[in-house]
């Protein structure tokens, strides 16, 4: 006899072993030293049998008691089933709750009248207005953290909302007209900043100049996310970037890495969305889908000529001395970190020639929307 699918209450098995033995409930509870009334409560169903009571049940009759006790769990949940009502919203709050950062937005001021994390409704109602839409179901986590972006990676829950968050900064910033014939103008400009850190603070205003929303959102914890370019519409590009390295090295290569997307109309049906960009995500080799691959080389190309590079690299590898990286710098007119950058990058060797790589966040930060580090993008969401 199969105890387990023969019966639906461990009860029945009880009555039923207790009728195979011409016992009564009285008999049981006097074997088992116990009284009447909890026997009669067992048989009904109206007491649960708990484990101590399966180990003794198991020696009267030689059942074994994970028989008793998995009737008892098949019961209780059928109970369960009965009197639950299933909430259509449950599936969707386990996605956003799971995947997407709430404690981290609600620090950083981006959801909006939650007062107490462990009130659903508040957070439910402050994630819809971060996100623009009705109800949570129609936040669209699970679609695209399954679709690829035109870089051929998938884009995560955290991400998105980054990426959220540099839209809505983007989308209450007022620039003149964008023309792609002036791009490359702008580029040229930004090309002369490159020998000293403090330059970056003119990089918001040429980029405002040229019609691009340029904004800087602190990066969101597992997010690893560098920069991202997309388009509000046809006319409008944005550039994003997290500045998570503060390094003169990345914040260029990154920015005209990001500015190569908007050269070439990339991001318009899908952003652009740049994660861990260093080693072997900031080369051409066949691994790196082709947008990325053109990125890459303008980028490379705009911190350093990367025929020059090769010729230095031939000359002096594999010792290169500090007076060669600082004569080389001076030669090209660029400061010494960028070389220090594609040094490494070329070598592989990140623990060299760090102490060129100069931080720049404080000079570029001041002139540019920026979300972060303390500060709340002043915004009407």
């Amino acid at each position: 006899m199969n105890e387990e699918q023969d019966y639906r209450t461990p009860g029945q098995l009880i009555q039923e072993l207790l009728d195979s033995r011409g016992w009564s409930q009285r008999v049981l509870a006097i074997v088992l030293n116990t009284g009447g009334t909890s026997i009669n409560k067992l048989i009904a169903g109206k007491q649960p049998v708990d484990a101590e009571m399966a180990l003794s049940l198991s020696h009267v009759f030689g059942v074994p008691a994970e028989t008793f006790l998995e009737l008892q769990k098949r019961y209780d949940l059928a109970l369960a089933r009965l009197k639950s009502r299933p909430d259509p919203k449950l599936a969707a709050r386990a996605t956003l709750f799971g995947e997407l950062p709430v404690a981290d937005m609600v620090k950083r001021g981006w959801l909006d009248g939650v007062v107490d994390m462990r009130n659903v409704l508040q957070i439910e109602a402050a994630l819809c207005k971060f996100f623009g839409v009705a109800s949570v179901e129609n936040i669209d986590v699970i679609p695209h953290a399954a679709k690829k972006t035109d870089e051929g990676f998938p884009v995560t829950a955290v991400q998105l909302a980054w990426l959220h968050r540099v839209k809505q900064i983007a989308s209450e910033m007022l620039v003149p007209h964008f023309s792609p014939l002036a791009l490359p103008n702008t580029i040229n400009r930004m090309q002369e900043l490159l020998r000293d850190p403090a330059s970056a603070r003119k990089v918001p205003r040429i980029l405002a100049e040229a019609g691009i929303r340029f904004v800087i959102v602190e990066s969101l914890p597992t997010a690893k996310i560098d920069g991202v370019c997309f388009w509000l519409n046809d006319s409008s590009p944005v550039i994003g970037l997290s500045l998570r390295y503060d390094r003169i090295d990345n914040f260029w290569f990154v920015l005209r890495h990001e500015l190569e997307h908007v050269s070439q109309g990339h991001g318009r049906a899908v952003a652009m969305m740049d994660a861990e960009l260093e080693g072997a995500r900031a080369g051409t080799g066949e691994g790196i889908p082709e947008e990325e691959r053109i990125a890459n080389q303008a980028a490379a190309n705009f911190c350093i000529d990367q025929a020059a590079l090769a010729r230095f690299i031939a000359r002096k590898s594999p010792m290169f001395a500090e007076r060669d990286i600082l004569g080389f710098a001076r030669t090209l007119n660029i400061h010494p970190g960028l070389v220090a950058g594609q040094l490494q990058h070329h070598t592989s060797r990140y623990d060299k020639w760090r102490n060129h790589l100069a931080k720049i966040r404080t000079f570029v930060t001041p002139g540019a929307m920026v979300d972060g580090w303390g500060d709340v993008a002043p915004i009407e969401i």
